[in-house]
């Protein structure tokens, strides 16, 4: 799952995305109104967390032009002023959930798990193909009652191939969900990070799950006719 935050002051966000990463999640930030519009307009988001008060364009706007612009990816708007008024305002020009300052940690986390669940594809807490099984809240990866030991990312990778289990995913979809902006499309981290989990889940199975088509991208299934590397 990949976050946008927008966050103006420096230290906050460097606090609130390192957590969000060591929950698997990949995360970019936008330290103000005018950058958060652009981020939002070249990738694809699974949510935002939107900061009301930011430089250049109030997070009240950029909430306003992403809706008018049809995007409808979740927004979680936090803000400092505990004022009534402000809150329906968020509501009313589109935000999803509205969080003020200052907040417990563990909250954050709780609303940003309710809207992923919310969002535009239905997040399910268990994924089972075949005798995988993956307890998402629980970050807990069994195949035939063992458990199997990832690390984040690979965590991600696995979440984000089962969500759409028995579908092509291509590169660029993954970089898109389970990297943030850093990555470089030109390296072959994905296929590394797809080599690993594939000794995890595969390794010792008769039936393999973890497939690859060449040039395409992979699959995740039963019986998946593909060219395994």
């Amino acid at each position: 799952m990949r976050i946008l935050l927008v966050e103006d002051e420096p230290d906050a966000a460097s606090i609130l995305a390192k957590g969000l990463r060591e929950q698997t999640y990949a995360v970019d930030i936008a330290s103000d109104g005018e950058q958060a519009d652009f981020k939002a307009a070249v990738n694809h988001y699974d949510l935002i967390i939107l900061d009301v008060m930011l430089p250049r364009k109030s997070g009240f706007e950029v909430c306003r032009d992403l809706r008018a612009q049809g995007l409808d990816v979740p927004i979680l708007m936090v803000t400092a002023r505990d004022d009534v008024d402000d809150r329906i305002r968020g509501i009313d020009i589109g935000a999803d959930d509205y969080l003020v300052k200052p907040f417990v940690y563990r909250e954050l986390l709780a609303r940003v798990r309710g809207l992923l669940r919310r969002g535009r594809v239905r997040h399910l807490d268990v994924l089972a193909i075949a005798d995988l099984r993956i307890e998402v809240g629980a970050r807990r990866v069994e195949r035939a009652g063992r458990v199997i030991d990832l690390t984040g990312k690979e965590f991600a990778l696995l979440e984000c191939l089962a969500r759409r289990s028995g579908e092509l995913v291509n590169r660029e979809e993954i970089s898109e969900h389970v990297w943030d902006e850093s990555y470089d499309p030109f390296s072959n981290l994905i296929d590394v990070y797809v080599g690993r989990l594939r000794r995890k889940v595969d390794g010792g199975h008769d039936v393999r799950l973890l497939h690859t088509r060449r040039g395409e991208g992979y699959v995740l299934a039963i019986g998946e006719d593909a060219q395994d590397a």
